[in-house]
């Protein structure tokens, strides 16, 4: 079965013309339920995969005879969750393959999640091989939260996947389920912490397997006594330093390694006593006191000791210590970083404590303030108050996180910023399309493109940029509405812009019934 790679490859002019004018947001009902039942296949896939389809071409598309075309309509991520749910019960795998795989939607972005009974239903029937990838996406925050307790069995073998956030209640709810599939997965999950069994399954060579048990397994006295005399690999100790169950005294050795590699992993654990932390804060290795700085159970001593270490990455891990005051805080000497990626980030499952948000927020760290403008749910005072933060990493941060980041600070961001996810700013609900013409000779190509996005980009302008240097550029201008007629004309026939230039809005009903007789020699 060809890839939809290879369908749009092996399209030619005038189906890509019929695949610009299924994204036509001009072209009416009846021209695209003309597009799903005439039109070749690459025109079809643009149609049903890439724009917002009215409900009577929905219905069309699920009733459709060919399998490709209700696939793509499975992986349409503008076409909401319960109508792509439709598609569940298709007769055909293909189909609900998609439907299980999700939305094509462009990183960093996640698809909506699909209702819950439609999740659960799949869970219940469908083959484990239609639920791997990226399935786990679709399922909302409320249904992972129930998983674990479900009362239908394969969800809630689903939920024993996330045994390390389980409680000590609900795992042991999960070890005497009713269910014998349930129980066994549950009892995998839980002798990684029998220290008798890790030890017996433990491979004596280099592996996934061997790596997996000595960072996460419980290891026994006998496994952490041969990985420090006699260690398989070179990798050995380093691993055994961040796991959780490492005997004290072996805490202690490790903190003293000759190795600054090791020092830093044992920098990092929570479970260190005064000694060892003070040998870490003391290490001639910055990169071991840097990560040591990290650390929540540091002492006031320990703390003014990093707060003034002749390392600038030290003093900047420290200074975001969250037992210092923000007195404290403004006293240290640091330099924050600007060549971060100020990207998008997903909600947590959780959110984070208000409060905590809010004193981040306030905070005269731009560290901390740039951790606040990453929640999604910040307050209105707050998102009006970090928009005017004078550092850019905040004001991008919370750009391209909050959903009600304000136009002026989108703009402003994009123009700023010329990092990772730049254009993902522009997909955000309130970025602006007034008053963006005045960009349309900038020296930057992303920046000259928003001008393509302004109504009232003069005529001439958008003309001149159908010709401009830069791909991207002279695509976003060939579907400007304001276009001249002669050159909306001409595009229909070139090459490279004839599928944009169909989906131009200003595009009249009788170009559109030619469009359509050239795709099958039929009246429209």
């Amino acid at each position: 079965m060809r890839t939809p790679e290879q369908i749009w490859e092996d399209a030619d002019l005038p189906t890509r013309r019929l695949a610009g004018l299924a994204l036509n947001p001009s072209a009416p009902e009846s021209v695209l339920l003309r597009l799903l039942a005439d039109a070749p296949l690459a025109a079809r896939m643009v149609l049903c995969r890439d724009r917002v389809l009215p409900d009577a071409v929905v219905d069309a598309v699920i009733e459709h005879p060919d399998t490709l075309t209700r696939s793509f309509l499975a992986r349409n991520p503008h076409v909401a969750p319960a109508r792509r749910a439709r598609l569940v019960h298709d007769p055909e795998w293909f189909v609900r393959a998609h439907l299980a795989e999700g939305p094509r939607v462009a990183f960093p972005a996640q698809p909506e999640p699909l209702p819950d009974e439609t999740v659960i239903h799949m869970i219940n029937t469908y083959d484990n091989e239609l639920l791997g990838g990226l399935f786990y996406q679709q399922i909302s925050t409320r249904l992972r939260l129930s998983m674990p307790s479900h009362p239908i069995a394969k969800v809630r073998l689903w939920g024993v996947g996330s045994w390390a956030l389980l409680s000590t209640e609900t795992r042991a709810a999960l070890l005497a389920d009713a269910d014998d599939e349930v129980r066994e997965a549950a009892r995998r999950h839980a002798r990684h912490r029998d220290p008798a069994w890790v030890e017996s399954v433990l491979p004596d060579r280099p592996c996934h397997g061997r790596t997996d048990a000595l960072l996460h397994g419980a290891l026994s006295r006998a496994v952490v006594d041969g990985v420090l005399g006699n260690p398989v690999g070179e990798e050995d100790r380093a691993m055994i330093a961040v796991n959780p169950t490492l005997p004290p005294d072996v805490v202690a050795l490790l903190a003293a390694d000759p190795d600054p590699e090791i020092r830093g992993l044992i920098a990092g654990r929570g479970d260190l006593g005064p000694a060892e932390r003070r040998t870490l804060v003391a290490d001639p290795d910055p990169d071991v006191r840097r990560r040591a700085a990290h650390r929540a159970d540091l002492d006031p001593a320990e703390r003014r000791a990093l707060s003034t270490d002749p390392d600038r990455d030290v003093r900047l891990a420290v200074s975001v210590h969250p037992a210092l005051t923000e007195e404290e805080r403004a006293g240290i000497d640091y330099e924050i970083p600007m060549d971060h990626a100020f990207v998008f980030h997903p909600a947590p499952w959780v959110p984070r404590d208000r409060e905590a948000v809010r004193r981040d927020a306030l905070s005269v760290h731009p560290l901390l303030r740039r951790q606040a403008a990453k929640d999604h749910l910040l307050s209105p005072d707050l998102v009006a108050r970090l928009a005017d933060d004078d550092d850019l990493g905040v004001r991008v941060l919370l750009a391209q996180n909050h959903p009600d980041a304000p136009a002026s600070l989108l703009l402003r961001a994009f123009l700023e910023y010329t990092g990772p996810e730049r254009d993902h700013l522009t997909s955000r609900p309130n970025f602006p399309t007034q008053g963006l013409a005045v960009f349309a000779e900038h020296e930057d190509p992303e920046v000259r493109a928003l001008a393509t996005r302004d109504p009232e980009t003069e005529p001439a302008t958008v003309q001149r940029l159908t010709h401009d240097p830069d791909p991207a550029v002279r695509a976003a201008a060939a579907r400007h509405p304001n276009l001249p007629p002669s050159r909306l004309t001409e595009l229909l026939d070139d090459e490279e812009l004839a599928h944009t230039a169909a989906a131009n809005p200003a595009l009249d009903a009788d170009t559109i019934r030619r469009l359509l007789l050239t795709a099958d020699g039929r009246p429209a």
